[in-house]
Parts: C-alpha cells; sequence; structure tokens
C-alpha cells in the first residue's frame, strides 16, 4: 500500500513523499526512525492522492462486530494454550462469513510462509485497523500476543457501544425533521393546489405571504419529478459536504460551539483518545508510535492538532499532560490534570483508562436524555413552519366561504 506523507523534519521544514509500505503504523516506524515527525498521512492509488472524503471503507463484507469478535476469540484461545494456527484453523471452521474465511486463510497461509502475525494483518488494511495492527505488533513483541489481543478487542468494542449510543439518539430527531420535511412538501404539491383553482377561478386577489405559498406549490407540483431529484441531489450533497474535509471542520466546529452537543462531542473524542493510548501504551507501543496512531484513529482534525502538539512536547522532553492543559476548550480540564498525576505516579496507561471510562458512562448518561433535549427544539423549529401553513390554509378557506357567500347574496338580490 502506497501512503502519501507529509513529513516535518528535524529542521522544522516540511516535505511530502510517497512511501510504501505494509501498514500506516510501519510509516510512523520509518519516520521517527529518521528522527522526523508525521504530520499528515493519507492513502494514493497509484501515486495519486485519494481525497480524505473518498478515503474509506468500502465493500470489505467483513462487520466491525466480526473483527471485534476474531481478537476476543483468538485472545480467548491463545491463553487456552492453543497455537495461533490452530486457533485460526477454529476461527476459519466456525465463522460463516466467506470474505471473512477468505481472510483468515489468507492470513494462516502467511504465516506458514514465515510473515509474522501483524504482517499478515497488515496485507488487508480495509478490514484491520492500524490500531489493531500496531496492537499486535507489540503483543508479537513482547510476548503477550494475547493479552494485547484481548485488549484491543475491548477498545474497539467499548468505541463501537460509543458509536451505537450516540446515533440511537439521533434517530428521533433524524425521523421528525424528516417527517417535516416531507409533509410540508407533500402539503404543497397536493393539498394547496386545490384551494388555489378555486381562488384562480374567482380571479380573487390574495395577500403576498398567500401568493408565495401557490407560487411555490404551483412550481412543485408541475415539477414533481424535479423536486424529488432535488431533494435527493440535497441529501447526497450534504453527505458528500459532511464527508469532505472542509465540511467536516465546519460541521465539527458547529457542533462544538453547540449548547449540550459541544460537550457531548469534546467527551466523545476525549474518550476515544484515551481508550486509544490506553490501550497501546498497556500493549508495549512507544509513546511516540501510540500518538501518531491515536492520531489516526481520533481522525478529527482540530483534536488531532493537539494530539500532534503533545507528540511535539514529548520530542522535547516536555510532560504529555502539557498539550491537554492548554487546550481545554477542547479536551476537558479532568484530562490534563488526570495525564499529569498519571506522569507523576508513572501509571498513564492506567489513568487514560480511567479517563475513557468515565467519559464513555458520562456519554452514555447523556446520549439517553439527548432526545428528550432536542424535542423542544426540534418542536420550537417545526411547529411555527407548519403553523403557518396551516393558517394559510385556513385564511384561504375562510376566505373562499366568505366569497361564496357573498356571491349567494349578491345572486339572490
Amino acid at each position: 500500500m502506497k501512503y502519501r506523507v507529509t513529513i516535518r523534519k528535524k529542521e522544522g521544514a516540511d516535505e511530502i513523499r510517497i512511501i510504501d509500505a505494509p501498514s500506516r503504523f510501519a510509516i510512523y516506524e520509518i519516520v521517527q526512525k529518521e528522527g522526523n515527525t508525521v504530520v499528515a498521512l493519507t492513502n494514493t492509488i497509484n501515486g495519486f492522492h485519494i481525497p480524505a472524503w473518498l478515503n474509506f471503507t468500502i465493500g470489505t463484507g467483513i462487520k466491525r462486530a466480526e473483527i471485534i469478535r476474531f481478537a476476543k476469540n483468538i485472545a480467548a484461545m491463545l491463553n487456552a494454550g492453543l497455537p495461533l494456527s490452530r486457533s485460526l484453523s477454529v476461527i476459519e471452521r466456525q465463522s460463516s462469513n466467506k470474505y471473512l474465511k477468505k481472510i483468515v486463510v489468507a492470513i494462516s497461509d502467511s504465516i506458514k510462509k514465515g510473515s509474522s502475525f501483524n504482517e499478515a494483518l497488515a496485507a488487508h488494511p480495509k478490514v484491520f485497523s492500524d490500531l489493531f495492527i500496531a496492537m499486535a505488533h507489540a503483543g508479537e513483541e513482547s510476548g503477550s500476543l494475547s493479552d494485547s489481543l484481548e485488549v484491543v478487542g475491548i477498545q474497539m468494542e467499548r468505541s463501537e457501544e460509543l458509536v451505537k449510543k450516540i446515533k440511537g439518539a439521533m434517530i428521533y430527531p433524524s425521523i421528525v425533521v424528516s417527517a417535516i420535511i416531507i409533509v410540508g412538501i407533500l402539503m404543497l404539491i397536493f393539498v394547496v393546489p386545490t384551494l388555489t383553482k378555486t381562488f384562480t377561478e374567482l380571479g380573487v386577489k390574495l395577500p403576498l405571504a398567500t401568493r408565495i405559498i401557490v407560487a411555490t406549490s404551483d412550481f412543485m407540483s408541475s415539477n414533481v419529478i424535479l423536486v424529488f431529484a432535488g431533494l435527493i441531489a440535497f441529501v447526497f450533497g450534504g453527505i458528500t459536504f459532511v464527508r469532505s474535509k472542509r465540511g467536516s471542520i465546519i460541521v465539527l466546529w458547529i457542533a462544538l460551539h453547540s449548547p449540550v452537543v459541544g460537550e457531548l462531542v469534546r467527551e466523545t473524542y476525549s474518550a476515544r483518545f484515551a481508550r486509544t493510548l490506553s490501550s497501546l501504551l498497556s500493549s508495549g507501543v512507544p509513546v511516540l508510535n501510540a500518538l501518531g496512531i491515536t492520531k489516526a484513529v481520533v481522525h478529527a482534525e482540530v483534536f488531532a492538532k493537539v494530539i500532534s502538539e503533545a507528540e511535539a512536547n514529548v520530542k522535547k522532553g516536555e510532560p504529555l499532560s502539557s498539550a491537554f492543559v492548554k487546550h481545554t476548550e477542547l479536551y476537558p480540564i479532568l484530562m490534563g490534570d488526570m495525564l499529569a498525576v498519571g506522569e507523576e505516579t508513572g501509571k498513564v496507561a492506567e489513568m487514560l483508562k480511567q479517563i475513557a471510562e468515565f467519559y464513555e458512562s458520562d456519554v452514555g448518561e447523556k446520549t439517553k436524555d439527548l432526545s428528550t433535549i432536542i424535542e423542544p427544539v426540534l418542536m420550537l423549529l417545526s411547529v411555527p413552519w407548519l403553523a403557518s401553513l396551516q393558517l394559510l390554509l385556513s385564511h384561504q378557506s375562510i376566505h373562499f366561504h366568505l366569497l361564496c357567500k357573498n356571491a349567494m347574496t349578491a345572486q339572490k338580490a
């Protein structure tokens, strides 16, 4: 796999290079052996840079939960005394996923040919993350592969649970917003035109607000396919924008400066950072390598910059905690203080684990109440729109009845 790497040299100058390596972890090792620092790292195809928004895994056919089970099952069998080759054979036989079977067979074949376990994993970067490969590498070097795999299994499981909780909390508001948009569009396409025809026949002069709604309704009812095509394009455009580098930065900035949500975002990224770094350090990964991998796992640029600063501080001999104490607008005050205590006592990995558990628990509790908090906000946003539309329709209906009554009175006279 080729990577496009931005390297910061000892002198301070930046250099962009294309490096061929089995994994991101190997890139960090290569660059750090040269005495330099990795600033940015992205995949390439035949030397061409892949935009960040396109740099995601598609079509592996293997769910994250299956990778978690893979790590835990291998760890359990190794602890029970089974050799790695036999453990892989058991996983291959018991798995019902044909894609995972192929991967396990390929890993087993690579090991038989003399490759290490982490090298065999690195041949499948779309399936096994840099974190997974780094933990396996550290476990093999220290002779505690089972412990490392157990730790990475727990880390991935906790991370997955956190993501599921946040996604679950967003289901309700997503459904409400979607329903409001759909109901509004259907009313404009099917309900408003029934009244518009009557006013057109009578030649009645309508208020400006009503004329705007009627014009919108006429356009939408005459271009139904165009409207829904535009809606689909808007949705996909929004997804593309959010996945782009600039879009993700804007969305994250808005989230960080939003009430309630901002604190939730900060704690989520803090938990991810603490859990990942704790797992790597406890498995024996050198601190600089661990920070480099954690930076890639955290992913969000604004949070990753703080980790880069911490990495630079460690190289200078300064405490790891100094960067986090300085950036309390992103990482909570507790993060820096607890890290400082961990450095003083020589128990950084254990302290990071406690931080991760605290924030994971706190995020879990807050996401339970998130729907309750968001509900009144949605009501404030949605009710005026639907109420104004309903009032305008009612106004049209009343106006219509008055006109009919006047017309009947004039006819009798």
